[in-house]
């Protein structure tokens, strides 16, 4: 599995025509595959909320709302009786809600919003010819974001509407992560090559997770900091597209889904410094048909600890903390795009040790655990909505 032998090509496609891969962050120990997986029992959905348009993330407020962005641009509020205000929050930047992927995307409220109550958000900025993914603050006040400070723009811009990334995440030092796309898939190219490539390189920002401060500035402890060459904001790179994004309130530690190219969709364990492998290193194939790279694993480079096979698109990550479902506490769930389904991760010692599937029928953009720490998911379609998991 670790060379690009005959033998090591073999069990590639072996292991890819058998549905999971499932491995561990050492890249010693082998890779097992694993089929479908069972559906999990004893649970149905609720539907808080329709008629929202491609949301993708939820933050609730102190009073029991919530704010919700609309990929296309738009920020609504849902009140705690469960009724959407029919005006979107005024105040945004321009957003560029016609490229592809793009749009108005990930929330996040500062750490101590009840006296600094700053909304942070990413956003494509630019055109189809030219954007780049963006950052940027405002007070909520009412109905409206004030003193607007659009706090970090990627400094290249890409062509095409592919790959934006955009998870945001608090660390427990006050410092925030978040993801960038690697720019998208061949043909687009940056500079002499395939913009892909980039995730590779530490001069730019593409395929990496960054790290800031609450202002926007760069920590002085980054990994790479000071180092010739390197974008002192890199707090991780190899990355592809991470689009579920979780620290575990216990342990501390940070777990990220990222979309894989026709399979290879990981679950990694995130280090500061680590290189994720992507493109280099993958399960991955080429949409036009062979692997991207004969390389499954490489010293120096960190192994996710699971690989989707086929892609179930990977997108929105959560914790289970509440109640209803005790066995549940403590568990990963991850949201899946194109299989329409929830997964549900149960980890020992970084072993998966238990893996089931929730079949909700819509594309699932964000699962997020709310102040009562049970499940809530967003759809992903024109006529998305917000649903609650609970006990059958």
């Amino acid at each position: 599995m670790h060379g690009d032998t005959h033998t090591s090509r073999q069990r590639r496609r072996w292991l890819s025509a058998l549905g999971l891969i499932v491995g561990c962050s050492s890249s010693s120990l082998a890779l097992e595959p694993v089929g479908d997986v069972a559906e999990a029992s004893s649970w149905r959905i609720e539907t808080i909320v329709e008629g929202l348009t491609h949301p993708w993330s939820i933050v609730w407020l102190a009073d029991g709302s919530a704010l919700i962005t609309e990929r296309p641009g738009r920020l609504r509020r849902l009140q705690a009786n469960g009724r959407l205000d029919p005006e979107p929050i005024a105040g945004l930047p321009q957003i560029c809600g016609d490229c592809g992927q793009g749009g108005l995307m990930d929330l996040a409220l500062h750490p101590r919003f009840q006296t600094d109550p700053w909304v942070y958000f990413t956003y494509a900025t630019g055109s189809q010819a030219a954007n780049r993914t963006a950052l940027a603050r405002g007070r909520l006040e009412g109905k409206r974001l004030t003193d607007v400070e659009v706090l970090f723009e990627n400094p290249d811009s890409k062509s095409g509407g592919q790959h934006f990334g955009s998870r945001l995440l608090w660390l427990e030092d006050g410092t925030l992560l978040m993801s960038l796309g690697d720019g998208g898939n061949p043909p687009i190219r940056f500079g002499r090559g395939l913009i892909r490539d980039q995730a590779q390189q530490l001069g730019t920002l593409f395929g990496k997770l960054i790290r800031l401060s609450e202002d926007g500035e760069i920590p002085p402890d980054n990994p790479f900091v000071g180092q010739a060459g390197a974008r002192p904001e890199i707090y991780s790179l190899g990355h592809r597209n991470i689009q579920g994004l979780v620290r575990d309130p216990l342990g501390g530690r940070v777990w990220a889904t990222e979309h894989g190219s026709r399979g290879g969709d990981e679950l990694n364990d995130i280090r500061p410094g680590a290189n994720h492998g992507w493109p280099a290193v993958t399960f991955s194939m080429e949409y036009s048909g062979p692997p991207i790279s004969e390389r499954t694993s490489a010293p120096g480079m960190s192994d996710p600890l699971v690989v989707w096979t086929p892609s179930i698109a990977p997108s929105g990550l959560a914790i289970y903390q509440g109640e209803a479902f005790p066995e549940w506490r403590g568990d990963l769930f991850a949201g899946a795009l194109s299989h329409r389904q929830v997964r549900r991760l149960k980890l020992s010692d970084d072993r998966l040790v238990l893996h089931e599937k929730l079949t909700i029928g819509q594309r699932v953009r964000d699962v997020r655990s709310g102040p009562d720490g049970e499940l809530y998911l967003l759809t992903d379609a024109a006529n998305g909505a917000l649903l609650r998991l609970i006990p059958d």
